[in-house]
C-alpha cells in the first residue's frame, strides 16, 4: 500500500496550468526522484507536498491523514505535517553553532531538554558532525554546511524527507559524497523521499523510482532502468541521458536517409504507423552505436575526442551530426574516415 498519496493534484498560477491532475504513490522507505526541464512542475509538486502551496484540486495523503484536500476543504499548516526539508541554499545560521542549529527546530516545539539533548547528538553523529558540534557553521565546507540542513531535517524524525536541488551548489566531489550520505540515512531511519533534482546522474544513483515530468504533466515513472532503457515517448528518451536523431523517409521497402536508400538492417524496422505515415525519426544511445566496416548507415567522421575511458566521436550523416561514444580500447576511425554505423538498440519516434 502506498505511503505518499498524489491523486489528481493540481496547481494554477493564472491561466497557467504548474501540474496537471498528477497522481503518484510513494510506498514507505521509498526515494521518488523527479526530473524535468526547468518550469516543469517538480517544485511546485513539492512544496504542494510540504503544505507551502495549497492544491487547485486534487488530495494529498500521507499514510492514513489527508494533508490537502480541495473537495473536503482541508489543509495541514506544514509545521504539523512532521515532514523534514532540505534546500539548494544551504540555510544555516551563522550566529549559532552547528550543534544550536540541529537543535533549533526541536526548541521552537518546545521538547523536553533531555529530549532535545538525545536527538540533536543522534542527528550530528549520523551526519558525522559530532566532533565540530559546537564550531560555527561558517568554518564548514559546502558540504559540511549541507550537512548542518540534513541534521536539522532529521532531529525532527520526519515521517517524509523532502529535497529540492539539495547538493547542486556543491563541488563534483562533494556532490557524489552526498549522495551516498543520504541514501545511508535513508536506510537508517526508513523514511520516503521525494527528490526534486536536474541532475540525471543524482536521480539514478539515489532514486528507487525516477518521475519525468514536461509541462505539468507526468511522463513517466518507473526505475532509472525503466526510464533509460524503455522510455515512452521521444522526450523521454532525448530528456534523459544522451540521444541522436536521423530523421528518414519510410517505405515498405525500406528507409532514406537524404538520397541514400537502405533496406531494414537487422533490428531495426519502424512500427507500422510511422511506415504508413512514410516519415520518422531513427533515435539511438551515443553508446549504442558501433562502428561496422562494410554496410550500416554510412557517414564521415568529423571530430574525435578523447574523454578519459571514452572516445566521442562525431559523425556526419547526410547533414546530421550523429554522436557516438566507445571506450578507448575499441578500435574505431579517424577524423575522416567515411564508416558505417549499426544501432544495436534502436528507438522511433514521429516527426515533430
Amino acid at each position: 500500500m502506498a505511503y505518499i498519496e498524489l491523486n489528481q493534484v493540481t496547481k494554477r498560477f493564472g491561466s497557467v496550468v504548474a501540474v496537471d491532475r498528477m497522481n503518484l504513490q510513494i510506498n514507505q522507505g521509498e526515494c521518488v526522484a523527479m526530473l524535468g526541464p526547468s518550469g516543469c512542475g517538480k517544485t511546485t509538486t513539492l512544496r504542494m507536498v510540504a503544505g507551502f502551496e495549497d492544491l487547485d484540486d486534487g488530495e494529498i495523503r500521507v499514510g492514513e491523514r489527508i494533508i490537502s484536500s480541495k473537495a473536503k476543504r482541508y489543509y495541514l499548516p506544514p509545521e504539523q505535517r512532521n515532514f523534514g526539508m532540505v534546500f539548494q541554499a544551504f540555510a544555516v545560521w551563522p550566529h549559532l553553532s552547528v550543534y544550536e542549529n540541529v537543535a533549533f527546530p526541536l526548541r521552537i516545539r518546545k521538547l523536553p531538554r533531555e529530549e532535545i539533548h538525545a536527538r540533536t547528538e543522534e542527528a550530528l553523529k549520523h551526519t558525522n558532525l559530532y566532533k565540530v558540534a559546537q564550531d560555527s557553521p561558517e568554518g564548514l565546507s559546502g558540504g559540511g554546511k549541507q550537512r548542518v540542513a540534513l541534521a536539522r531535517a532529521l532531529a525532527i524524525r520526519p515521517d517524509v524527507m523532502l529535497l529540492d536541488e539539495p547538493l547542486s551548489s556543491l563541488d563534483p566531489h562533494f556532490r557524489e559524497e552526498m549522495r551516498f550520505e543520504i541514501k545511508d540515512l535513508q536506510r537508517r531511519f526508513g523514511f520516503s523521499i521525494l527528490y526534486v533534482t536536474h541532475d540525471q546522474s543524482e536521480a539514478m544513483a539515489l532514486s528507487d523510482r525516477i518521475l519525468v515530468m514536461q509541462s505539468g504533466i507526468v511522463q513517466q515513472v518507473g526505475t532509472p532502468l525503466e526510464v533509460y532503457a524503455s522510455p515512452v515517448n521521444r522526450f523521454v528518451f532525448e530528456f534523459i541521458g544522451l540521444s541522436c536523431f536521423i530523421e528518414t523517409r519510410l517505405d515498405q521497402n525500406g528507409m532514406r536517409i537524404g538520397d541514400t536508400p537502405y533496406a531494414w538492417p537487422e533490428n531495426i524496422a519502424p512500427p507500422v504507423e510511422l511506415v504508413l505515415a512514410g516519415k520518422g525519426l531513427l533515435a539511438a544511445r551515443p553508446t549504442e552505436i558501433d562502428f561496422v566496416a562494410d554496410g550500416g548507415i554510412r557517414g564521415t567522421v568529423m571530430r574525435k575526442v578523447y574523454l578519459g575511458e571514452t572516445i566521442d566521436y562525431r559523425v556526419l550523416v547526410d547533414g546530421t551530426e550523429v554522436r557516438v561514444q566507445k571506450t578507448r580500447r575499441t578500435p574505431g576511425p579517424a577524423i575522416g574516415d567515411n564508416c558505417g554505423l549499426r544501432f544495436s538498440r534502436p528507438h522511433w519516434y514521429p516527426v515533430g
